[in-house]
């Protein structure tokens, strides 16, 4: 429960089918009346044939990693196999926490006869998958706009 009175259960809203293109949910994690900053994370998906393109804008940390988590949990729990693509591009942060979310993922994935691939990383995230030698683990997509019509 936070200080608002709203529920993590209320803000937890899971992408909903509608046709091929589904519902764009955001969670905020700011405290009413606290110091801490806005920090907001988007999350939507589409299912083109055998992927899901889950496009990600925001910031992925320790307030939003569970939000991620319970979507990219979802979409693999859809697929068999899940060949999951997560766009990147819009992400403008992401730490540690969001770096284990996607390893978790990948490997949920993969554990369904799956994968999960990155596409689009800014400059700032492709030198941290870079530096922690996680460009190497995962299948790393340079350009978005190319997944999205496959």
């Amino acid at each position: 429960m936070h200080q608002d009175g709203t529920s993590l259960a209320h803000e937890f809203a899971h992408c909903e089918l509608i046709g091929l293109v589904l519902s764009v949910a955001v969670w905020s994690a700011a405290p009413a009346g606290g110091k801490v900053r806005h920090v907001e994370l988007k999350v939507s998906c589409q299912y083109q044939g055998d992927h899901t393109v889950m496009s990600v804008a925001g910031e992925i940390d320790l307030y939003t990693a569970p939000r991620l988590h319970a979507e990219l949990a979802a979409a693999v729990a859809a697929g068999s196999p899940a060949r999951i693509i997560v766009d990147m591009s819009g992400v403008e942060f992401c730490d540690s926490t969001g770096m284990n979310v996607l390893l978790a993922a990948q490997r949920l994935a993969r554990e369904g006869g799956g994968d999960l691939e990155l596409a689009g990383p800014r400059p700032a995230i492709r030198k941290i998958l870079q530096v922690t030698g996680l460009e190497s683990v995962f299948t790393v997509l340079d350009d978005p706009a190319a997944v999205v019509g496959q």
